[in-house]
């Protein structure tokens, strides 16, 4: 069984930033893709960003310029550094992996942005 752990969230003023984190319990070598999904109150789970084994990117219209997502397979970890941060950005952030054994998520972690 696949488990990741994020990290990294907290509250922070608007134009601030963060780095999430989402660490592996195995190596991610393997993963297909690996991607970071939000979840505001009352609004549908959406993608932000997600980054493939092969290192492509995509992120959603409203994060680019804004948001990087990175991987190091050697550490397991996949990244999301969070820039010039926007109230609307608020959210709880999931992590999810690809790999070849099926689907993962991780428990989430909550940014909150403040005006």
């Amino acid at each position: 069984q696949v488990q990741l752990v994020e990290s990294g969230g907290g509250l922070v003023q608007a134009g601030g930033s963060l780095r999430l984190s989402c660490a592996a319990s195995i190596n991610i070598f393997s993963f297909n893709v690996m991607g970071w999904y939000r979840q505001a109150p009352g609004k549908q789970r959406e993608l932000v960003a997600h980054i493939t084994k092969g290192g492509s990117t995509n992120y959603r219209d409203s994060v680019k310029g804004r948001f990087t997502i990175s991987r190091d397979d050697a550490k397991n970890t996949v990244y999301l550094q969070m820039n010039s941060l926007k109230p609307e950005d608020t959210a709880a952030y999931y992590c999810n992996a690809l790999h070849p054994w099926g689907d993962s998520w991780g428990q989430g972690t909550q940014v909150t942005v403040s005006s």
